[in-house]
């Protein structure tokens, strides 16, 4: 090759080597702070697992609200911690709902970028003597320490590691914490809703299982309250003087019974159902339960609509029928944002020699995420946080110590890149 075309060849690769070692570095400095940062977020999950957080008891929330608000202000966030006045009462709903930390982040880029997850757990006061915060080989144990206390965690320290790497490149930095995710959200889901509703980005902390997955879609959780009202009266010398609830309730669920259609993931079973107080009177009231699921939004709209119609068709003219639908919790629809963003962390995840799944089948159930998809076009994304097992039980529940380090990266890489543009 002639020497005139030979430099211009030299030159060229030297510039592409240079772009690449200008791009690897960063990405390098980025895994090491990670990697530092482990034995910190240890620190602080070992200080929430030592809180007991039970989604009713209030006292402990507002100690687990105000450890989380004092790190967000010492990172220096605008934190607030909310008490709600706008609850979406449930059946089972609590009198009062424990509080919300909320926290904002000021950058100097255009992006929003929203980090949800929860305090609460399902665990009674008393029963962290029987599971306190402990290490034993490359598992982290505790009360509550995967659903959702490593969520948190991780949340504080990835933008701790934002703040050592200078990282500012973001228009708004928005974090969530609340306390009634284990009782379906009551006072926290149309907070959740609004605050997500202009979000590029909304990133959830549940835990990825034990291989780590990101879900895009989650299934919806309904119940319906069936009440019947008849008439008592003497079920062996005057039956036809009562109107019997019994009856009419057992009419009407023969006439739900086929409102599942399976093949789209619409389920409706009917559960639990009481009539009656002696053997001879005809029963006056009669009341039944059922458990619906959906893995879209406007199928419980239109059961909610099927179940109102059936009503109207009475076996009893004179009995009176009622019926109530919650929405505990929407279902999440993958969408082509947050399968972008997902497909994104793939290739982070590549940089360090690991492989990312993602599911957008609905599985399991529902979580904080659906309620923030409900008004956004951006993407969310579920699954952030830890890999573990054994939430909700007494004495497994662990995270794995060899998910913080890619986790805090994965987290870290993604605010970056999409605050950069480099995730569109």
């Amino acid at each position: 090759m002639p020497r005139s075309h030979f430099a211009p060849l030299l030159a060229s690769l030297w510039l592409a080597c240079a772009a690449t070692m200008a791009h690897a570095e960063p990405m390098t400095d980025v895994h090491a702070l990670a990697q530092q940062e482990q034995q910190p977020l240890l620190d602080t999950l070992r200080d929430l697992v030592g809180i007991e957080s039970g989604s009713k008891d209030i006292d402990g929330l507002n100690r687990i609200a105000e450890r989380v608000a004092g790190q967000l202000r010492q990172l220096g966030g605008t934190v607030e911690i909310l008490q709600t006045s706008d609850v979406y009462r449930l059946d089972d709903t609590p009198e009062k709902i424990g509080p919300a930390v909320h926290a904002v982040f000021k950058g100097t880029g255009a992006k929003k970028i929203m980090l949800i997850a929860h305090m609460d757990t399902v665990y009674l006061k008393g029963m962290l003597k029987d599971q306190p915060f402990r290490i034993d080989g490359d598992k982290a144990y505790g009360l509550g320490i995967a659903d959702d206390k490593q969520g948190v965690a991780l949340i504080l320290h990835t933008v701790a590691l934002l703040q050592k790497l200078n990282f500012r490149d973001y228009g708004t930095l928005t974090v969530l914490t609340n306390s009634d995710e284990e009782i379906s959200s009551p006072g926290w889901r149309s907070t959740i809703t609004r605050l997500a509703a202009d979000q590029d980005v909304v990133f959830s902390f549940e835990g990825g299982g034990t291989d780590g997955t990101l879900r895009l879609a989650t299934s919806g959780i309904g119940s319906a309250y069936l009440t019947v009202q008849g008439k008592s009266s003497h079920a062996g010398s005057r039956p036809e003087g009562g109107v019997n609830a019994l009856y009419e309730l057992s009419h009407q669920l023969l006439q739900m019974k086929d409102l599942s259609k399976p093949e789209q993931g619409l389920k409706l079973n009917w559960t639990v159902s009481k009539a009656g107080t002696n053997r001879n009177v005809i029963p006056a009231d009669a009341t039944a339960q059922a458990d619906a699921r959906a893995l879209k939004v406007s199928d419980f709209d239109e059961l909610q609509k099927a179940l109102q119609d059936k009503i109207k068709n009475r076996l009893l003219p004179d009995s009176k029928v009622d019926l109530k639908f919650e929405v505990r919790r929407p279902p999440l629809e993958a969408n082509d944002a947050s399968r972008r963003v997902a497909a994104y962390g793939k290739t982070i995840y590549g940089e360090i020699g690991m492989s990312l799944r993602v599911d957008e089948r609905a599985t399991g159930g529902g979580t904080d995420a659906a309620f923030a998809a409900l008004k956004t076009q951006g993407a969310v994304v579920e699954g952030m946080g830890l890999s573990g097992f054994g939430a909700h039980s007494n004495d497994a529940e662990y995270v794995q110590l060899g998910s913080i380090v890619p986790r805090l990266y994965l987290t870290t890489r993604m605010i970056m890149d999409l605050s950069s543009g480099k995730l569109k």
